[in-house]
């Protein structure tokens, strides 16, 4: 009997080799940083403009709706999506999808990021559910056929990335009747949840190696403490009533995540701005779960933790960590240029123009609203700038990758 072939999106065991192949299309974090990066950089002005009243014609679902889910789905999850298709050829010592099959895998991307604008929208949530659930397969398959289990709850969350994603679609297309910003706030929560994980292993990690001498002590017990509240806290903000537990729950967690930093001596950073810029946007998981936990009791408005969360927190990391593994990547030092610095700047000033200012003096809403879009829009196109012709080019050392 003849074999059947495997599907292009699985690859056999890499090997060394020599380069083969399209630059852009070796390795999943070049089309999915390009893209996401660029979506940040390019949606944020566009729903300022039409948060305004600037421009009349209105993407396929609601504007507000379409700003909360490009921002997750068209950004933080291509990054996560090139992270995870990167890193997990590290993990594994397996291919992850290269040549056509990642080419196929970001038009699928950039096909619904399109489609969100033109409609129609059931080709939008077509093309846009299709997504998730591949990128899980994909990585599970990986780790399973590696046996590197530690990693298989993020396929895990990518599939209920996925499941959030088609409850959204569902709602907004009238079959769920259910709000459709409760799916969206569940995967704020879920990236929010890989972020907890992937910084909790990286960031000591990467601050030992750049500090001599430095040793950073972790309880398994504590982080599992941590992470757990955290999932409790999120899951009940998302689905249960506004109320005491909740208040009780994420306050414990905030603390929790404020002692985990602190161990990591965010201190010792402060002259290197390629750490310190991982050190200050974990630093908003913290005060975005404070923030949430206010908000229980209607003491502050439940946006003020959103975008604590999701600008500070999430557009932190990601700049940090979008430069450190492009450059390691593309076989570039470690060392930043002052642009990449004023990147990570202008990211975290956007979120506390965000999120600080309109909770101090609300009357400024409107003008740090403006200013915030503008900072953020300015960090993406400086990493756009610099890092394009790097992700479209071959690597300086020659290897494939």
């Amino acid at each position: 009997m003849e074999s059947v072939p495997l599907p292009i999106f699985y690859e056999v065991k890499a090997a060394a080799q020599k380069p083969r192949g399209l630059p852009f299309l070796r390795l999943g974090f070049r089309p999915f940083y390009l893209g996401g990066t660029l979506v940040a950089a390019l949606a944020v002005p566009l729903w300022v403009a039409l948060f305004m009243g600037g421009i009349s014609n209105s993407p396929v679902v609601p504007a507000l709706l379409w700003h909360a889910h490009e921002m997750l789905f068209g950004f933080a999850v291509a990054i996560i999506i090139g992270f995870l298709m990167t890193a997990g050829k590290n993990w594994t010592g397996l291919s992850t999808p290269r040549g056509a099959s990642l080419a196929a895998l970001a038009l699928l991307w950039l096909g619904a990021r399109i489609a969100a604008l033109t409609g129609p929208g059931v080709l939008y949530a077509l093309l846009d559910m299709a997504l998730l659930p591949l990128v899980a397969g994909i990585l599970a398959r990986l780790l399973l056929g590696a046996k590197n289990y530690r990693n298989l709850p993020l396929a895990l969350i990518l599939a209920l990335l996925a499941a959030a994603n088609l409850i959204f679609h569902l709602a907004t297309l009238g079959v769920l009747d259910v709000p459709a910003m409760t799916p969206l706030h569940a995967a704020l929560g879920l990236i929010i949840m890989i972020e907890s994980v992937i910084a909790g292993r990286v960031v000591p990690a990467f601050t030992m190696s750049a500090t001599p001498g430095l040793r950073i002590q972790r309880s398994a017990n504590q982080e599992r403490l941590t992470l757990g509240l955290t999932a409790l806290g999120l899951l009940l903000w998302v689905f249960a009533p506004a109320g005491v537990w909740g208040l009780l729950v994420l306050l414990a967690a905030a603390g929790l995540h404020a002692i985990r930093l602190w161990s990591w001596r965010p201190l010792r950073t402060r002259h290197k701005p390629i750490l310190w810029i991982l050190h200050g946007a974990y630093a908003w998981i913290a005060l975005g779960l404070l923030l949430l936990a206010l908000a229980q009791m209607g003491w502050i408005p439940v946006s003020a933790g959103v975008h604590a969360l999701a600008v500070g927190a999430t557009g932190g990391l990601i700049i940090g960590m979008v430069t450190r593994t492009a450059r390691g990547h593309t076989g570039r030092p470690l060392a930043l240029s002052r642009l990449e610095v004023a990147a990570y700047a202008l990211v975290m000033a956007a979120a506390a123009l965000r999120v600080l200012v309109p909770l101090l003096w609300p009357g400024l809403y409107m003008a740090t609203l403006i200013l915030a879009a503008a900072a953020w829009c300015a960090a993406f196109l400086i990493y756009l700038w610099i890092y394009s012709p790097w992700l479209l080019q071959t690597r300086l050392d020659g290897k494939d990758g």
